[in-house]
């Protein structure tokens, strides 16, 4: 029989188990803090009804969505997790509690071109908070204050957490009079980092009929710059000519006064007019974060404040504020630029137990004492040599050995073995466990993320 050569398909990221244990740390991360903030976590379908997800219809989404049918039902795997969220709020709306806070971190899928960083089944985490009705501002501010947590929690220091506010944009188009054109102007000064001035100026201009004067104001407007006090007071000077303007204006202030209130050091936010984010649904505060030391990276969390979340769904107003992390890219990018810690503990068992003799019931009932401790306990019982058997414990870095031989078993006791100083130690039963926590608590707490 001929063999099939085994191969991941291309934009599958697959990781072998000691990285496997990394990217589990990120999420483990993110859920504690999620889960620090009051969110709930909820699961939904990786597959969907291709009418559910595709309900705006067109574009992109249409060309990179994977769909198929099963009998007579047209189907799709979801490509992000707000369409599914949207769904699963107006289903349930009579079960819900509001404002209702989520969180989900799960796989979606893309059938898009596979480049390096760039995946077609990948995990993203996601938090949202959704109003019945009406949704306070103050949850704008939260937002960015639990991006820096999270990040913070994993071991990311150095990131900046850029904030703006769509009302301000479009108030400001509008006074130039360009309110019919303020969704084109704010897909393409999104691109400004990408592509720079001359060519978002251009686009403007040879695209969308802007004004010469008009794309010379817009790219002097959005290219102030100072500290978030500085740029507050500058926008300040165009209060009173345009209402959305001075709403947005206001949101704006609140949500940096309310973030040095959730704690977020001013170092690590910074009002940036560039940001305005690509989507249409995004209706006020915007945010972007970026990576410091590598900011050709672009944005690792992003997300904002919308009216409507559901409003292909049902006729309630569900306003909404969110944020979503693309973990696999960031953990790829984190890999590739050298910062995932290689001291974070990727061993499967905090102690190897290898029976010396043919009776295995010491062993097995030591095995279950420290499990019920809450010590990870692996029973080994290959016919290898001895030296091959601490080998196999050395190279999956567990910490700790312990020997039961016909002397240990005699004197009521075990011989544990610390893998990383050498020591060695005859202790009673009870007593491992508590050894063993004491090591290994302390490498427990260290994080994924390095930052020399």
């Amino acid at each position: 029989m001929e063999k099939i050569k085994p191969r991941t398909l291309s934009g599958f990221m697959e990781l072998l188990p000691q990285d496997q244990m990394k990217f589990r740390g990120m999420t483990q991360a993110l859920r504690r803090t999620f889960s620090l903030y009051g969110f709930s976590p909820i699961d939904t379908p990786l597959i969907e009804e291709s009418s559910i997800l595709l309900a705006k219809g067109g574009g992109d989404t249409e060309k990179q969505i994977y769909r198929f049918t099963k009998g007579d039902s047209d189907l799709a795997l979801r490509f992000d997790l707000t369409v599914p969220l949207a769904r699963y709020v107006a289903q349930h709306y009579a079960e819900l509690t509001f404002p209702f806070r989520r969180y989900q971190i799960g796989k979606v899928y893309r059938g898009e071109r596979a480049q390096r960083g760039r995946f077609r089944e990948f995990y993203q985490a996601d938090i949202d908070i959704i109003g019945d009705g009406k949704l306070d501002i103050i949850n704008e501010a939260e937002i960015p204050s639990i991006i820096y947590r999270a990040f913070t929690e994993m071991g990311l220091t150095r990131f900046l957490i850029r904030i703006n506010n769509r009302k301000i944009l479009t108030g400001f188009y509008a006074m130039l009079g360009l309110a019919d054109k303020a969704g084109d102007i704010m897909r393409t000064v999104d691109k400004l980092e990408k592509i720079g001035p001359d060519k978002v100026r251009a686009i403007l201009t040879d695209d969308f009929a802007v004004a010469p004067a008009a794309a010379d104001e817009i790219l002097r407007f959005i290219a102030v710059k100072g500290s978030n006090r500085d740029i507050l007071d500058a926008l300040a000077a165009y209060r009173g000519r345009n209402e959305t303007f001075d709403r947005g204006l206001e949101e704006l202030a609140a949500v940096t006064r309310y973030l040095a209130e959730f704690g977020v050091p001013e170092d690590h936010f910074a009002v940036d007019l560039t940001i305005a984010r690509g989507l249409d649904y995004y209706t006020g505060t915007v945010y972007e974060t970026a990576m410091l030391d590598h900011p050709e990276v672009g944005s690792i969390c992003s997300g904002g404040r919308y009216d409507n979340l559901a409003e292909y769904y049902t006729d309630r107003p569900l306003p909404g504020v969110g944020i979503s992390i693309g973990l696999t890219r960031l953990f790829f990018v984190l890999g590739d630029c050298g910062l995932l810690s290689p001291d974070y503990p990727s061993a499967p068992a905090d102690a190897l137990i290898i029976p010396m003799t043919d009776d295995l019931a010491p062993a097995v009932s030591l095995a279950t004492a420290l499990r019920a401790d809450g010590v990870r306990a692996q029973l080994y019982r290959e016919d290898k040599k001895f030296k091959q058997k601490m080998a196999y414990a050395d190279k999956l870095g567990i910490p700790f050995v312990i020997l039961l031989g016909e002397d240990e078993i005699a004197a009521g006791k075990a011989a544990l073995k610390n893998m990383l100083t050498g020591e060695q130690v005859l202790l009673p039963p009870e007593a491992v466990a508590g050894r063993i926590r004491a090591v290994t608590a302390a490498a427990d707490s260290g994080k994924v993320i390095r930052e020399d």
